[in-house]
């Protein structure tokens, strides 16, 4: 991999290693507006005075909110107007962008040696089970190293 991206990577992976804590946090059923909302005691007269809309529009967006349409830009708004902060982010499923990055390179690397694998099998040119995973392993890492956009094909 090419030194800047490595550090892109490596600053990104930081970044997100403090966001892991909120994976497990479970999102309010009514959405976090309406939650904290009602925890404040707040109406949704107050809330839409704070926003300048009507509270009619806060309850619209809470509802948009609980579907997953709200905008960013809607959320953002309403920490402000109730003094907080708006925080999202992206976490990789399993570990870090390295180990998604390992295990994409993986999966292309098994997908071409796998095909040049039969193809010398027809050839009756096979290759043992070691070697293949040989061969597959070194392809990993070349591909890691390499980072070619059909990586994410």
């Amino acid at each position: 991999m090419k030194s800047n991206q490595n550090l892109r990577i490596q600053q990104l992976n930081d970044r997100m290693k403090v966001l892991s804590a909120i994976r497990k946090v479970s999102f309010p059923p009514t959405g976090w507006v309406k939650a904290i909302r009602l925890a404040l005691g707040m109406s949704l007269q107050q809330l839409g005075n704070k926003l300048g809309v009507s509270k009619q529009n806060v309850q619209n967006m809470e509802k948009r909110e609980q579907e997953g349409t709200v905008s960013i830009k809607a959320l953002k708004e309403v920490a402000h107007a109730m003094d907080m902060e708006f925080v999202y982010g992206f976490l990789p499923k399993d570990g870090t962008l390295n180990d998604l990055i390992e295990k994409q390179a993986l999966k292309l690397a098994t997908e071409i040696v796998m095909r040049t694998a039969h193809t010398m099998s027809l050839e009756d040119q096979a290759n043992s089970k070691k070697r293949i995973a040989r061969s597959i392993k070194e392809r990993t890492e070349m591909i890691k190293n390499e980072m070619p956009g059909m990586l994410w094909d």
